[in-house]
């Protein structure tokens, strides 16, 4: 059987690859990156729910941050880094209060 056809990315630098097909998240799973960003409390964030919905997995793609890594296609040449800063998209910028 041929093996599955790769594509080729860099994460912060680093040559990050995966099957064709994968998103930029099981890309990053699959070379033992199990979390790529941090909460304002520096709690280690990577994929939660898997569907766009929880904002846990983002990353700066290409230059454009806020990206949830679960729902876009890794593609030939992509510059993925992480999230430069915390993360305000679930809470739309408001403060949660504990």
């Amino acid at each position: 059987m041929a093996e599955p056809r790769t594509v080729e990315a860099t994460f912060d630098g680093e040559p990050l690859s995966a099957p064709v097909g994968s998103s930029v998240a099981a890309a990053l799973i699959g070379s033992g990156r199990p979390a790529w960003r941090t909460t304002r409390d520096g709690e280690r964030r990577g994929v939660f729910c898997g569907i766009g919905v929880c904002f846990d997995c983002l990353v700066e793609i290409d230059g454009e941050s806020g990206q949830r890594a679960c729902m876009i296609p890794l593609r030939e040449g992509m510059e993925v880094r992480a999230a430069s800063g915390p993360s305000r998209g679930a809470h739309n910028g408001a403060e949660v209060v504990e």
